[in-house]
């Protein structure tokens, strides 16, 4: 084989990468963005900003999508709608945190004091092992097992791109992370936002506050089926007013819908 043709063919099995111009920069709403579109089936990736794409932030409550697979693995949760989480009388900010939960309305309200719960019951051993096992960003949970995926004032905590979540969720898909297809199917049940003649959509938010309490960094995470294809996609936020994830999953399904594929 000649070297033209090696080359021809090793293009071809690269995924190819499209330009800027393929998502509407004005959906973006003015926030500095990071934001990957990956198609299973073609393997075509789009990506607003290549630097900002690879560059590593807190998870925030993304991290709840493996912190879920931990717990049902290790047997610590059970169905999405058996009773799992028990309020402990402390009223927080969030109303909906501030009652008894099953995985299902915990996972779709980010209840963060169930998870931090399912995390301490994990303990840092057995955590830090899945983590390893998974990939997952720089794998640092030394700032503590209830706390590393959260962004906090002066304490350490992983870190993970966009670019990152996609190929763990790409990785998650075809079966190649260390959970069973049953804990997967329970995660997708779970995992679904949004239903149109279009699409599916699942995803988890995720969102950080600086040391003032205001919002300064907004996740959406997950994958869209449309058209018997699938999706994977991370989009993170920061800059502008008041980034959250409830901002950032506006901007996927907007930038989804004027996509055609939900």
């Amino acid at each position: 084989m000649n070297g033209l043709k090696l080359l021809l063919i090793l293009f071809l099995l690269l995924p190819q990468q499209s330009c800027t111009q393929d998502i509407d920069k004005s959906l973006l709403k003015g926030y500095d963005t990071a934001f990957v579109i990956y198609s299973r089936s073609s393997g075509e990736t789009i990506s607003v900003d290549t630097l900002r794409s690879a560059q590593r932030l807190a998870p925030c409550s993304t991290f709840k999508i493996y912190n879920t697979l931990i717990g049902l693995e290790l047997g610590l949760i059970e169905g999405p709608d058996d009773p799992w989480y028990t309020w402990d009388g402390v009223r927080r900010s969030y109303e909906a945190w501030n009652k008894d939960l099953s995985l299902r309305e915990a996972f779709r309200v980010s209840a963060v004091p169930a998870y931090q719960i399912l995390a301490r019951q994990t303990g840092p051993e057995r955590m830090k092992t899945y983590i390893d096992k998974i990939g997952y960003g720089t794998g640092d949970i030394s700032s503590g097992v209830d706390t590393f995926w959260l962004p906090r004032d002066g304490k350490t905590s992983i870190t993970i791109s966009a670019d990152e979540q996609v190929a763990l969720l790409n990785r998650l898909l075809d079966g190649k992370l260390p959970f069973s297809k049953k804990n997967i199917t329970i995660l997708r049940d779970i995992m679904k936002v949004a239903e149109t003649s279009k699409g599916t959509l699942y995803g988890k938010t995720g969102s950080g506050m600086d040391a003032e309490g205001k919002w300064n960094l907004g996740w959406f995470v997950g994958f869209v089926e449309s058209g018997g294809e699938v999706y994977v996609f991370a989009c993170n936020i920061t800059g502008g007013e008041k980034p959250s994830g409830i901002v950032t999953r506006e901007i996927v399904e907007d930038v989804l819908k004027a996509k055609g594929l939900l």
